[in-house]
C-alpha cells in the first residue's frame, strides 16, 4: 500500500469528494449559486443599479460572488473535515503512509475541482447578468471581461484552499465556517469602514480586485490575487504542519 503512485492517490482523493454528499454538494453549489443569485438579482435591479454608476460596471456583474464564495468555503471545509470523522484519517494514512503525499494530493484535487467549477461559475455570472443589463451590458471582448471570468475561478479556488488549510489546522469544518463566513460577510466590511487601506489586504478584498474593470486602491487585478494566494499558502502550510505533527 505504501507504494501507491501519486496518480493513484489523486484518483482516490477524487473518489472521496464524489462519495461524500456534503463535499460534492458544496462543489456543485458553486455553479448553482452563481446562476440562482444572478437570476434572482439582475432581472429586477440589474439595470437600475448599473445606471447609478456607483459601482464598477464589471464588478457589479459579479455581485453573486458574495454568496458563491460561501459555497467554495464550504467545499474546502467539508472536503478536509471528512478526514476527521470516525477515524477516517487513520484509514487514509494506512493506505497512504506518506503524509506529504496525502495532503498534497488532497490540495491538488480540491483546488483543481474548485478551479474548474469556479471558472464555469465566472462565465455563468458574466453571461447571465449581461442578459438583463440591456445598454449597460459588457461584451466578453471588452477590457477586463475575459480576465474577470477566469479570475473568478482563480479567486474561488484560492478561497477554497484557504478554507481547506484552516480546516486541517483546526480539525473542524464548523469552526472554520463559523470564522470565515462572518469574516467575509461582515468583518471585512467593518474593517473597510474603519480603514479602507487595511481592508484592501484582506484575502477576500484583495482577490476580488480581479473582478474589477478598474481595480481600486493600491493593488492591481493580478497583484490582489497574488495577495490572496499568499494568505492561501499560509493556511495550507499551517494545515500541512498540523497534519505532519498531530496524531491521526
Amino acid at each position: 500500500m505504501s507504494a501507491l503512485s501519486p496518480a493513484a492517490v489523486l484518483h482516490s482523493e477524487w473518489i472521496k469528494i464524489r462519495s461524500i454528499r456534503s463535499s460534492f454538494g458544496s462543489l456543485l453549489a458553486v455553479v448553482v449559486a452563481a446562476l440562482g443569485i444572478a437570476l434572482a438579482v439582475f432581472p429586477a435591479i440589474g439595470q437600475p443599479e448599473a445606471e447609478t454608476g456607483e459601482m464598477d460596471p464589471l464588478f457589479w456583474i459579479y455581485y453573486p460572488v458574495n454568496f458563491v464564495q460561501i459555497a467554495a468555503i464550504s467545499f474546502g471545509a467539508t472536503a478536509a473535515s471528512s478526514e476527521f470523522l470516525n477515524g477516517a484519517l487513520r484509514n487514509s494514512l494506512m493506505a497512504v503512509p506518506r503524509r506529504n503525499l496525502l495532503y498534497g494530493a488532497k490540495a491538488v484535487v480540491v483546488g483543481s475541482a474548485a478551479l474548474v467549477m469556479g471558472v464555469v461559475a465566472g462565465f455563468v455570472m458574466f453571461f447571465t447578468a449581461n442578459a438583463f443589463l440591456g445598454k449597460y451590458a459588457i461584451g466578453i471582448g471588452d477590457p477586463g471581461a475575459l480576465r474577470s471570468c477566469f479570475g473568478a475561478g482563480l479567486y474561488l479556488a484560492l478561497i477554497t484552499l484557504f478554507s481547506m488549510g484552516l480546516t486541517f489546522l483546526l480539525r473542524s469544518a464548523v469552526a472554520v465556517l463559523s470564522i470565515l463566513v462572518p469574516f467575509i460577510l461582515i468583518v471585512s466590511f467593518v474593517i473597510g469602514g474603519v480603514s479602507e487601506g487595511a481592508a484592501t489586504w484582506l484575502p477576500d478584498r484583495a482577490g476580488q480586485q480581479i473582478l474589477f474593470q478598474e481595480p481600486l486602491g493600491t493593488l492591481g487585478a493580478w497583484t490582489g490575487l497574488g495577495v490572496t494566494a499568499l494568505w492561501t499558502a499560509a493556511a495550507l502550510l499551517a494545515g500541512w504542519w498540523a497534519t505532519r505533527r498531530r496524531d491521526a
